[in-house]
């Protein structure tokens, strides 16, 4: 299996992530208003930035999902499918890197959300 090394990986990834979370019970309420097909390109700017090191991605992620109002049961969930989807289809340092780096994520997104610490 090879390592995410493109943006057209990366946009596989976040497509095939995001069926597992509109298709689970817990997860699928939050997304209901979103538009997937304006969301992708984010994904994508965003893991690109994080992984392949490409500039440009200035958005705060921890603003955009405030008002989501996340609990633990919605990381710990995300959390699966992220991992589930980035070993369903990556191995190597890449992702391996974005299965620590979504730890971290969801850590202090909901240190901000709850203001207290849950290591995921």
């Amino acid at each position: 299996m090879k390592d995410i090394e493109t943006e057209v990986d990366i946009d596989r990834w976040m497509r095939s992530f995001y069926v597992k979370l509109l298709n689970d019970k817990i997860t699928a309420p939050k997304f209901l208003e979103l538009d997937l097909e304006t969301h992708f390109p984010k994904l994508v700017n965003f893991w690109a930035f994080v992984l392949l090191d490409k500039e440009g991605y200035k958005t705060n992620v921890f603003d955009k999902h405030i008002h989501l109002k996340l609990e633990k049961e919605h990381f710990t969930t995300w959390l699966h499918y992220f991992n589930e989807s980035t070993n369903e289809l990556f191995s190597g340092e890449k992702a391996d890197t974005a299965k620590l780096r979504v730890k971290l994520i969801a850590t202090t997104l909901y240190h901000k959300l709850h203001g207290e610490y849950e290591v995921f």
